[in-house]
């Protein structure tokens, strides 16, 4: 599209500017697509085919059969000699200053301005800025998996920016060069007629001169000639000033408007018309006095005067009006409304009033004179006639002969009168047209009866067809979930557990609004829940089918948001919006914590010495039966929502968004906000490593005998994800450090909204426990990624919002797990089957 851009705007005037920055953006494109496509080679190299540099930048290499390749045909652009992964990000800059250029340089016609292809590459500009800031911390990992995917997901959102702008091109092509053009050539126009006009004046002025160049006797004569003279130098001047300025309009490499400076953009604009008019002024007045000089008579000199006069003075004077009008209101109004204004403002005046009432009054008596004088000469008119005439005989002589009646009555007074017509009778004229019978009405209203027939028949059929299109709607499985449960087959995972024994033992009608999160206590013996309600209730787990209340917490104000056990089972953790409570296993509140920032998540050292409150970008570290702050972490330019510990309390995982620095580019809202994982040693507070990701992160969870981190995604159709922790050796600072990288996914055959957090199941955290929000539960193995157990959604239920699993009870021997309903239910889903504990050796394999 962009070539065919340059090729449309070619032959317009002043399009040098808008070529080279077109070419520009064409180059740069193709180095990034170069990059784009290498990048997704790496990661599916049997999907996607490597390009050569050799055979793109080579156009005399041939083929095995010694002819030239297809593509030879359209030479394709050459690359920079420096095309690395690492260099995305300058180039992605680079792409940015150029996509800016080619908007200035477009902005640069006048003729023509489109607001569309404006927004979309100056939207496209900001975007291409905030990626190469921010891919600018990530490069010395441009070869890592996660980099690589994070960036082939932008290739996406760059292909939707790179198609929005070629539609407004597009539209720019059809419709705006052509407007451009349209411009250009209507000013080169107005020229060639100025140039020609003053071709054909200088002629005239020529011939005429011819007349009075040698009449130099006296000083009329010699006036004549020197204006006579100055109009042919002022008519070819304008003459020469329109052509010129004609080929510096239609000249590509001429400058814009605004890079001309103003006394060069007057003389080539203005020039060739001033010198028309003082041209054809000094014609007029030499013609003038030469009819005074050579003794013309008396009439061609006034009739000559007059006209050239008035003309060139109306004429003149009209024009430099409009131009005074155009400049003074900047185009609002025209010299007409200008002038109907004025007329307007005059006769309101008090003395043009009464100049108005006076012509008026004048005018009434001149007409009523006027009425008076046609009646009284119309009266003697009749007068006379009838004095002249023969009257006829007969016993009413003030009656005319034509009135009089055919067949006259005893009356003398019917005789003179006009027979008035009868007014219409509309009863009697449809009586008269048909006759109606109560036969013809029954026959009516038949008809009528079976054209209704027909319509309730007709619409007795629709009303069937769309019952039985209910009824088979109805009759299919009320989720797409549920088509997948048809052909998945129960399994049993070597036996350990029997998920066909897992249903629903118990529900209990916990809070009076949604539960937003629940946890069992690490022993098993307690369940926690969270609601909006503004309340926490403590359960009781007394057996594998039996949950009893045990406390209710009140928390005041604020909705809450989590609750967190300790790793002894002893306290409870209750976050509100801006404070943290510290409950007992006894339903005793134990210390409130108030903070001055939101919190957005809280976490439990595995140690149990303390817990973590998530800030913003800053960790706090709170001790243990106190409210003092023992120690911040900041983590940059990220808006923390969650972390995780590792088991030795060195290092934590946040994940969130990271944000842009003061006065830095920021995202459009079609694009989506740049997600971080972070690895923070707390030891050393600093940031061992950084990786991206592109979709939203509602939470992280840490399993507790491996280094595995479990994210949970809040868009729709992104599953769950595990990522593998390890420590690796920094052979530049001989020290120990960390990377993350990704295991796998947890993908269904059909998308899936998952509601809340997923968390670990099982005693050992050998499953990943996910709900969805139209009620399905799906069970997975951790280390394979295999789909062992899904449970369909339950009609009349409710929707899901949370889910936890009970992994304290190694001692019963049984599966459970609890979930959060939006309408403040919570159902505990067990088995009766005890469960065969693994090998401590099985679960460490990978």
């Amino acid at each position: 599209q962009l070539c065919n851009f340059a090729n449309a705007a070619r032959h317009l005037g002043s399009s040098v500017g808008i070529l080279s920055s077109a070419s520009k953006l064409r180059d740069r494109l193709t180095n990034i697509m170069f990059l784009l496509r290498e990048n997704a080679a790496c990661l599916f190299p049997r999907q996607v085919i490597r390009h050569s540099r050799e055979g793109r930048l080579n156009p005399d290499v041939m083929d095995d059969d010694g002819r030239r390749a297809a593509w030879r045909r359209h030479r394709p652009l050459p690359l920079d000699d420096n095309l690395q992964p690492e260099t995305l990000p300058s180039h992605l800059g680079n792409f940015a200053d150029d996509v800016k250029n080619f908007v200035k340089c477009l902005n640069e016609f006048p003729e023509f301005d489109d607001v569309a292809v404006n927004q979309s590459m100056i939207e496209f500009e900001g975007n291409l800025r905030y990626w190469a800031v921010h891919l600018k911390e990530y490069t010395n990992q441009f070869r890592s998996a996660a980099v690589q995917r994070y960036v082939h997901d932008l290739t996406s959102e760059i292909g939707y920016h790179v198609d929005n702008v070629t539609v407004t091109l597009a539209m720019f092509i059809e419709i705006g060069v052509p407007t451009i053009s349209s411009h250009q050539q209507h000013a080169a126009a107005n020229l060639l007629n100025l140039s020609t006009v003053a071709t054909f004046f200088s002629g005239v002025t020529a011939t005429t001169l011819q007349f009075s160049y040698s009449t130099t006797s006296g000083k009329l004569a010699d006036i004549v000639n020197t204006l006579w003279f100055s109009s042919l130098v002022f008519s070819i001047a304008a003459a020469v000033n329109s052509l010129l300025g004609l080929t510096w309009k239609q000249a590509m490499y001429r400058s814009p408007g605004h890079r001309v400076p103003w006394w060069v953009s007057i003389w080539i604009k203005r020039s060739p018309l001033v010198f028309l008019v003082m041209s054809i002024a000094s014609f007029s007045a030499g013609l003038m006095l030469f009819t005074y000089s050579s003794g013309q008579g008396s009439v061609t000199s006034t009739i000559i005067t007059a006209i050239t006069s008035f003309g060139l003075a109306a004429v003149s004077a009209w024009f430099a009006s409009e131009r005074w009008i155009f400049v003074r209101h900047s185009g609002q109004k025209w010299l007409g409304d200008v002038i109907a204004e004025f007329m307007a403002s005059v006769t309101n005046l008090r003395i043009v009033r009464g100049m108005r009432i006076t012509m008026k009054w004048c005018n009434t008596c001149f007409l009523s004179m006027r009425a008076f004088l046609r009646r009284f000469s119309r009266a003697v008119r009749v007068t006379m006639i009838r004095e002249n005439a023969v009257l006829p005989r007969h016993n009413q002589p003030d009656q005319p002969q034509a009135f009089r009646h055919p067949c006259p009555t005893s009356s003398h007074h019917t005789d003179f009168q006009e027979p008035k017509p009868p007014l219409p009778n509309h009863d009697v004229a449809i009586s008269s047209s048909e006759s109606v019978t109560p036969s013809a009405l029954s026959d009516r209203c038949s008809d009528r009866n079976i054209t209704h027939g027909n319509i309730d028949a007709r619409q007795r059929f629709v009303n069937a067809v769309r019952t039985v299109i209910m009824l088979g709607a109805a009759s299919r499985p009320s989720s797409a979930l549920e088509i997948a449960e048809l052909g998945m087959p129960r399994r049993s995972a070597n036996g350990f557990v029997k998920w066909d024994m897992l249903a629903p033992v118990m529900d209990q009608v916990a809070h009076q609004a949604l539960v937003r999160h629940l946890q069992f206590s690490p022993n098993g013996k307690l369940l926690a829940t969270a609601g909006w309600d503004k309340k926490s209730v403590l359960f009781r787990v007394t057996g594998p089918r039996e949950l009893t209340a045990h406390r209710v917490l009140f928390n005041g104000k604020g909705l809450i948001g989590q609750v967190a056990w300790s790793p002894n089972g002893q306290e409870i953790l209750v976050r509100l919006p801006r404070a943290v409570r510290v409950w007992s296993e006894d339903g005793v509140c134990m210390r409130s914590i108030v903070r001055e920032q939101p919190i957005q998540s809280v976490a439990w050292l595995p140690n149990g010495e303390g817990f973590l409150s998530v800030e913003g970008s800053n960790v706090v570290r709170i001790v243990r039966g106190d409210i003092r702050v023992s120690d911040t972490y900041n983590l940059g330019q990220i808006q923390l929502c969650g972390v995780a510990v590792t088991q030795d309390c060195v290092r934590l995982v946040g994940v969130g968004p990271s944000i842009t620095r003061e006065g830095g580019p920021h995202p459009s809202c079609h694009i989506r906000v740049e997600k971080r994982i972070i690895v923070y040693n707390m030891v050393t507070k600093t940031k061992e490593s950084q990786t991206p990701l592109a979709d939203d992160i509602r939470d992280v969870a840490m399993a507790r005998k491996r280094p595995l981190v479990l994210l949970s995604l809040e868009k729709v159709s992104a599953p769950p994800q595990i990522w593998r922790l390890e420590i690796i050796k920094d052979r530049d600072r001989d020290c120990t450090t960390s990377r993350i990288t990704l295991k796998h996914a947890f993908v269904t055959k059909i998308p899936v909204e998952y509601a809340g957090s997923c968390c670990f199941g099982g005693c050992d955290d050998q499953f990943v426990v996910c709900a969805g929000k139209i009620g399905d539960v799906h069970v997975w193995d951790r280390d394979s990624a295999a789909l062992l157990h899904f449970i369909s959604p339950q009609s009349g239920k409710g929707d899901l919002a949370c889910i936890g699993w009970n992994g304290g009870l190694k001692g019963l021997k049984t599966a459970m797990f609890a979930t959060g309903s939006h309408h403040g239910m919570v159902r505990v889903w067990s088995t009766e089957i005890p469960v065969d504990e693994r090998d401590e050796e099985s679960l460490d394999e990978p």
